[in-house]
C-alpha cells in the first residue's frame, strides 16, 4: 500500500519543523536530569554520574544534553519566532525547576534561565549574519554561563568546570554540521 505524498507549504513545514525542534528541546531537560543519576562511566553514591569528556577530564553526565538544549533552542526561535524562543526558556527553567532535586532546584532553574537568556541574546542579533556562527556563538556563550551559575549556586565550588565546558561544547560541535546542512535546506527549500 503506498501512502500519498503530502505537501506542504512554506510555512506549514516551518511551524512543523519548529514544533518537532521545540519538543526534542523540552525533551532534553528530563533525560539530562535522569543521565546524571544513572548514566556514566563513575556514579557516586548521592551524587552525580560521570562521564569522560577529554582524557582525564570528567563532567556530570547530564551535560552532554544541556550541549543540545542550547542548540536546539536556536532553530525553536528561528522556525517559531521570537515569542516561541522565549516561550521555550521560560518553559525550560519551570521543568527544569520541576524535576531538579530539592537542594538544586534554584541552582537548576536560574542556571537554565540564564543561560538560556544569554545564548538568545547572542543569537538573535547574529542569526542574520549565518546561521553556523550565530548557533557556535550563542551555544558558548550559553554553555558557559550555565556552567558557572550552576556550579556556584548548587556547590560554591568550580571543580568540574572545564568538564562541564568540555562536555557541552562536544555537544555543540557534535551538531554544526546538520546546523549548516539545516541552513543549506531552508534556502534551497525558500525557509530561511
Amino acid at each position: 500500500m503506498r501512502f500519498p505524498k503530502v505537501r506542504m507549504s512554506v510555512n506549514e513545514r516551518r511551524e512543523a519543523e519548529g514544533f518537532a525542534f521545540l519538543a526534542a528541546y523540552i525533551a532534553c531537560i528530563p533525560v539530562a536530569n535522569w543521565m546524571i543519576g544513572n548514566v556514566g562511566t563513575v556514579c557516586a553514591p548521592h551524587g552525580p554520574c560521570l562521564v569522560p569528556v577529554a582524557p582525564g577530564l570528567m563532567a556530570p553526565s547530564g551535560v552532554l544534553l544541556v550541549g543540545l538544549a542550547l542548540v536546539l533552542r536556536d532553530p525553536v526561535q528561528r522556525r517559531l519566532g521570537i515569542v516561541y524562543g522565549l516561550g521555550a526558556i521560560v518553559a525550560g527553567a519551570a521543568i527544569s525547576g520541576l524535576l531538579a532535586p530539592f537542594s538544586l532546584v534554584v541552582a537548576s532553574t536560574m542556571a537554565f534561565l540564564l543561560s538560556e537568556l544569554a545564548d538568545f541574546a547572542v543569537y538573535t542579533p547574529l542569526q542574520k549574519r549565518g546561521l553556523v556562527l550565530a548557533v557556535l556563538a550563542s551555544s558558548v556563550v550559553g554553555l558557559v554561563a550555565d556552567s558557572i551559575v550552576f556550579l556556584w549556586l548548587a556547590f560554591g565550588s568550580f571543580d568540574f568546570l572545564l568538564g562541564q565546558i568540555v562536555g557541552k561544547a562536544w555537544m555543540v560541535l557534535l551538531t554544526l554540521p546538520a546546523i549548516e546542512w539545516l541552513r543549506r535546506r531552508d534556502r534551497r527549500l525558500g525557509l530561511a
